[in-house]
């Protein structure tokens, strides 16, 4: 996968071989108050292939020892600087060094078909049974 590094940013990493993700990280030192959130300018660019999607996603130690989750999405064909959406849902003050991982960027393959209205969608096996529908 191709990236570019600007100026103040991190290379990113895959720490190893066989992540899903490859490792971003803050490019500046950052406060995340409890229950809200801050943009981060990652200063790295990535080139999405053709037929992918580029996601941000959550670094599992952030989110499960610190209340923060990150999400985003990278289409093909966008040349700009990744930006990182934090959330703290802590009711802790959050602090992340210049340097520090913040989130981690999965490439997975992304049907792009194009939209198609109809008057009905084929019921597949649960209906329209949605949330809690097979659990207590």
């Amino acid at each position: 996968m191709k990236f570019a590094v600007d100026e103040g940013g991190f290379a990113p990493v895959r720490e190893h071989k066989t992540d899903a993700g490859v490792d971003l990280r803050t490019p500046e030192d950052i406060v995340v108050y409890p229950h809200s959130s801050v943009f981060v300018d990652l200063k790295v660019r990535v080139e999405i292939p053709d037929g992918y999607v580029g996601l941000l996603t959550s670094k599992s130690g952030l989110m499960s020892k610190r209340g923060i989750k990150t999400t985003g999405t990278i289409d093909n064909g966008y040349a700009g600087t990744i930006g990182c959406k934090v959330f703290n849902h802590s009711d802790e003050i959050v602090f992340l060094g210049k340097g520090d991982k913040v989130t981690q960027l999965v490439v997975m393959p992304c049907i792009t078909d194009e939209v198609e209205i109809v008057d009905e969608i084929k019921a597949g096996d649960r209906g329209e049974n949605g949330f809690g529908s097979t659990g207590a």
